[in-house]
């Protein structure tokens, strides 16, 4: 099905298999800007197969909370559309599969930032490694960790500033919460982001590579996507790939053991994947409690009761 004249009814066809035809939705449909972007989503998307000449391939559209996916073709290679909002989000996306250039990540075939729009190689959705055992989906994920180690453009957002932040804010956010961790954690927390922080490297890192975020390929056998970039120690990817299959670990012991297949895998540094893992998991146990989560930050004391000395 290509797009010509009836661009608009086939990108409001597009939007409404993907589900978006329902506001509530998308992550847009929060803001004002956001709800006029939904609105031009179907013009949006004629536009771009016009210039990029594409073809819908007739497969189901998908969208995450801030963007929709489109199975396309152009001249007969499989692709995707990838269409986010707010628009800059794709900017440092691009830059960074640009960066790793295909190795361990989904390729990237074009871009139009302005649009928030990105081409890319076609991976197998239906299948991400969270279909491997959490063991043998460890293996993968930590060798894609050191893979995706590469030196970082300028331009993205540094773990030593994101880490004196987050020293800053522990404190204050257990004193809101009315203190509902042991003060102890929340002092070595502190030390060792600022420790960590301060000697943080200039890697490219994937800081939002969990096993969702990992796909099967044709050209390589599982290749991230979605990449959240950030400059700092592969090790600060970690936290994610510990506690997003958690329900999976059996006891203390397990979550040791995950975290050590992690770093044998990837051959990472121990103490700095332990450290990151105790600061991102007290972070995150009470950003959760803030937000009024429940299943997340029982997850986090589980991590951190296995890793706190």
């Amino acid at each position: 099905m290509s797009v010509d004249s009836r661009g608009v009814s086939e990108g409001t066809w597009i939007v409404a298999l993907a589900g978006l035809d329902d506001p509530l939705a998308f992550a847009a449909s929060g803001d004002p800007l956001g709800r006029q972007w939904i609105t031009d989503l179907p013009n949006r998307i004629a536009r771009l197969t016009r210039d990029w000449d594409l073809k819908l391939d007739g497969r189901s559209a998908s969208h995450g909370f801030n963007a929709i996916v489109v199975p396309v073709l152009r001249s007969g290679e499989r692709c995707v559309l990838k269409v986010t909002w707010p628009e800059e989000r794709s900017e440092q996306e691009s830059e960074a599969l640009s960066a790793w250039d295909g190795g361990g990540a989904v390729e990237l075939i074009a871009a139009r930032t302005e649009l928030g729009a990105l081409l890319l190689e076609r991976l197998d959705a239906d299948r991400p490694v969270e279909v491997l055992d959490l063991m043998d989906a460890a293996e993968v994920a930590g060798a894609l960790v050191r893979r995706l180690t590469v030196p970082a453009p300028d331009g993205f957002p540094e773990v030593r500033d994101i880490a004196e932040e987050t020293a800053t804010s522990l404190p204050a956010d257990q004193e809101t919460l009315g203190e509902p961790v042991p003060h102890r954690w929340i002092d070595a927390a502190v030390h060792l982001a600022r420790e960590l922080g301060a000697d943080s490297g200039a890697n490219l890192v994937h800081s939002d590579i969990h096993y969702g975020n990992i796909l099967a390929g044709e050209r390589e056998p599982w290749l991230a996507i979605d990449p959240r970039p950030v400059v700092g120690d592969p090790e600060y990817a970690i936290p994610e790939l510990l506690w997003t299959r958690l329900d999976e670990v059996d006891g203390s012991a397990g979550v040791r053991r995950l975290l050590a297949t992690l770093v044998e895998s990837g051959d990472l540094d121990a103490n700095k994947a332990r450290g990151w893992a105790l600061v991102r998991a007290i972070d995150y146990l009470l950003w959760g409690l803030l937000n009024g989560l429940t299943d997340d930050p029982v997850r986090c004391r589980r991590i951190i009761e296995a890793l706190v000395d």
